[in-house]
């Protein structure tokens, strides 16, 4: 089964930066202590926007990555972020084998 890399980009609204910001870390800190199948999860800053991080993470599979999706730790990260995120891109990988 291929792992699966997800490039989670998110621009915070003006105003919300370090709440958004605490919320981040949670997350982080969450999925590193409790997800199973979780390779790698680092989050970044984007050097020319303060308001911008991205998530670069790596799953052993879709479902692991379902799972994570679906603990309560999560959840509560997306109910806390509503209306305060002006966009999130979203992309999943997966490495060729070249």
């Amino acid at each position: 089964m291929k792992n699966i890399v997800i490039v989670a980009s998110i621009k915070v609204k003006a105003g919300f930066k370090d709440e958004v910001y605490s919320e981040l870390v949670k997350l982080y800190k969450a999925t590193h202590k409790y997800d199973e199948g979780c390779i790698q999860y680092e989050l970044h800053k984007d050097l020319s926007d303060k308001n911008c991080f991205t998530f670069v993470e790596t799953w052993q599979s879709a479902e692991f990555l379902a799972l994570h999706e679906q603990k309560e730790y999560f959840k509560t990260f997306v109910a806390k972020i509503e209306n305060k995120i002006e966009n999130l891109a979203i992309t999943k990988l997966e490495k060729l084998d070249i």
